[in-house]
């Protein structure tokens, strides 16, 4: 049977290709059509040295210049000798157009459309080629606003094992997206979006998983839940939940769900608001500390808007703790609609 790669290019496209277990990963992309960085095929210039981030391998054969003792401990792997043994995340040190590929164009109807609250609405796609549309939990699409000549990029909210997919979105008044949700969307409507794209995603939980969300930032921590819910480990989750008002809190009786559905799940959830009747009143970073970190033996994973980040940033560099694992995305303003930028991942 064969195994799943996820190719994650330096501009944020991701590709998928099948690997079958004596196949190395290299031959796999060359007969999906996708020219990774390669040269001598050999394990000897290390021209195609890439960051295994998740899954497990067979390294091949190759000589320490390609890659040093150091560099594989680190996860380094050369595509021209691996074969897998499991699914695998590559970070590959290239673009997607020097590896002559692109994201991918996918056309959907819209099944359903609802409203979360008085800022947050929820919609669901139907994609026409849902076999041929994979993508990691965390990551995003570029939607074509219906009617215009706007695109917006929004992350699944739902896993990539459904059918049909997710999306939240802030109202913003006079925003595209909005503007379309709330005047013209009507079940039935095509809509076309692009992607996966982005280096904000799951990797496979080897410690403590720390889940930070800024408003309509849970949406791709909700993607990330329902892989970890189907494929629980050992190690525990706490998210930490934070709005500016209580109207704009959402979805959470999805995650009094979790308590029961993920093995040892935790969350909090706070407002800014003062006159809120949330138990926590105030920011993300008055619910954090070194014990919340695990002492830095903890991933962290961080969507918001630019402020919350910046703020989560000094609060742990405060706190002296650096967790193992620090990735986050931040939304910033497109016109005048609210979307998620490009993965800015550390």
């Amino acid at each position: 049977m064969p195994f799943q790669v996820a190719l994650n290019f330096e501009d944020g496209v991701t590709r998928f290709i099948e690997c079958r277990p004596h196949e190395t990963v290299a031959e796999a992309a060359y007969k999906a059509r996708i020219n990774i960085p390669l040269d001598c095929r050999d394990g000897a210039c290390g021209t195609c040295k890439s960051l295994c981030e998740s899954g497990s391998y067979d390294a091949g054969d190759y000589i320490d210049e390609a890659l040093t003792e150091e560099e594989a401990g680190r996860g380094y792997c050369l595509p021209c000798q691996m074969t897998p043994h499991s699914d695998l995340v590559l970070g590959i040190p290239s673009s997607s157009a020097a590896a002559k590929t692109a994201a991918v164009r996918h056309t959907a109807a819209l099944t359903s459309l609802r409203r979360l609250s008085a800022t947050t609405a929820e919609f669901t796609l139907d994609v026409d080629d849902r076999a041929g549309l994979d993508f990691l939990p965390g990551q995003y699409v570029n939607i074509a606003v219906p009617g215009t000549d706007r695109t917006r990029s929004y992350s699944f909210s739902s896993g990539p094992d459904r059918r049909q997919v997710s999306f939240l979105v802030r109202i913003v008044e006079g925003g595209a997206m909005s503007t379309y949700l709330g005047e013209r969307a009507r079940v039935g409507d095509r809509i076309e979006f692009t992607g996966p794209i982005g280096g904000f995603y799951l990797r496979e939980p080897a410690r403590p998983v720390l889940l930070l969300a800024g408003g309509t930032g849970l949406a791709p921590l909700l993607s990330m839940l329902e892989r970890m819910a189907q494929r629980p480990s050992a190690h525990p989750v706490h998210l930490i939940y934070g709005v500016t008002t209580d109207q704009d809190l959402v979805h959470l009786d999805t995650l009094e769900d979790y308590l029961r559905t993920l093995p040892g799940f935790t969350f909090d959830h706070c407002v800014a608001d003062p006159s809120s009747t949330a138990r926590n009143k105030g920011f993300v970073t008055g619910l954090m500390d070194a014990g919340t970190l695990h002492g830095g033996g903890a991933d962290v994973y961080l969507c918001g808007p630019p402020p919350m980040v910046e703020a989560v940033r000094h609060r742990i560099a405060a706190l002296g703790v650096a967790p193992a694992g620090f990735h986050y995305e931040k939304f910033t303003p497109a016109a005048t609609d609210a979307s998620l930028a490009t993965a800015e991942a550390a």
